[in-house]
């Protein structure tokens, strides 16, 4: 289900949270900007930013569409879950929280680069385990 696997992607980056909005679309930000949105309903339209130099290559595939109130920002919707498949979704969504990010305040983007780091095992500063020398 579309639905699970954007959850599953989004809400594993620093700063990511969801919210319920427009009676009916779960909307996932970073520090209050948006960067994707999934229809709760069947078929479970999912929107999210693109790059600008691609925006016009995609809504000329199949089964993607400008995205409805969003479309002048550079947003694509999908029409269906199998127009990419899970490898290509996870791209593109990193894609738009990287974009969406891109926006924030330098001291926005320092908390998420430190939250990040506290989340990352054998972060920079530790010291790796020794090896046992053979004799």
């Amino acid at each position: 289900m579309i639905l699970e696997t954007v959850r599953q992607i989004c809400l594993a980056w620093p700063g990511v949270t969801e919210d319920v909005k427009w009676d009916g679309d779960l909307v996932l930000s970073v520090c209050g900007k948006m960067f994707a949105v999934v229809m709760l309903d069947p078929p479970h339209r999912t929107s999210f930013k693109v790059d600008d130099e691609e925006w016009a290559e995609l809504v000329e595939r199949d089964g993607v569409i400008p995205a409805p109130y969003l479309a002048r920002a550079k947003w694509i919707a999908l029409e269906s879950a199998d127009v990419f498949d899970t490898s290509e979704l996870r791209q593109r969504l990193e894609r738009s929280y990287a974009l969406v990010r891109a926006k924030l305040t330098k001291t926005q983007q320092a908390a998420l680069d430190a939250a990040a780091a506290r989340r990352t095992p054998g972060r920079k500063g530790r010291r790796p385990p020794r090896r046992p020398t053979g004799g």
